[in-house]
């Protein structure tokens, strides 16, 4: 699936099952939210936090495309095309960090 088929499929999704889009501030909101949940998996997955009992059967890959989701929604609700920024954004950062991470210290 490509990124403009799945924010397609999220909007047919949202018209139908889901009735009509949060706003964007609630979207805001959810996606904070939702970007802790991923937070919470990675600090005790790979940091020193130990799992709760009410964590332990959360998956990383579902919180990833929760994530996912709601930047679509955003994204359909303020017109924006993802395909597009993306393609533009890589433009952007191979422009402007063309030799920038080479020649880091700190990444050798």
């Amino acid at each position: 699936m490509t990124i403009k088929e799945a924010q397609e499929k999220v909007d047919q999704w949202i018209n139908t099952t889901g009735v009509r889009y949060f706003s964007e501030l609630t979207n805001m909101a959810i996606l904070t939210e939702e970007v802790g949940e991923v937070a919470r998996i990675i600090s005790r997955q790979y940091g020193e936090q130990s799992f709760k009992e009410s964590d332990k059967k959360k998956e990383l890959a579902d919180e990833l495309a929760d994530v996912m989701w709601v930047v679509m929604c955003l994204a359909n609700q303020t017109g924006v095309d993802l395909t597009a920024a993306l393609e533009k954004n890589f433009e952007k950062k191979s422009t402007r960090d063309a030799n920038r991470h080479k020649e880091n210290e700190k990444l050798k």
